[in-house]
């Protein structure tokens, strides 16, 4: 289960492996609650690194099931974000976050053991 601390004014949900910045977690829930109205399955929110993009690894969301070896972080309002082993390596230390401003509105990995991003943000090497 994850801690909510608050640092610099942000509430952040820690875990070993990943950082949530509240605004993360905020969104996660209202997503979820939306996706559980209209499907009426109770699904996690999985984050995953896959091969691709334009710099060999990619960041991936997405609505799935637990699965036997994955690391199964509790956020509120009964929404868990699931971590495989493997996503785990990359998404160590990592902060995810949620940004709607000017430039954008969407989720926002900050990944301090990324070598290099592509300009996009989304993908990266390590």
């Amino acid at each position: 289960m994850s801690t909510v601390l608050e640092k610099n004014e942000v509430d952040i949900a820690i875990d070993s492996i990943i950082l949530i910045s509240r605004k993360a977690v905020d969104q996660m829930i209202k997503i979820q609650q939306d996706e559980f109205q209209k499907n009426s399955q109770n699904q996690s929110v999985r984050v995953a690194v896959i091969g691709g993009g334009c710099s060999g690894l990619s960041y991936k969301i997405s609505f799935d099931a637990p699965k036997i070896k994955d690391h199964i972080i509790s956020l509120a309002a009964g929404v868990d974000l699931l971590v495989d082993p493997k996503s785990g390596i990359y998404l160590k230390g990592t902060l995810l976050d949620f940004e709607d401003g000017l430039d954008g509105k969407g989720f926002v990995f900050k990944n301090p053991n990324a070598k290099n991003t592509c300009g996009c943000g989304e993908s990266f090497s390590f």
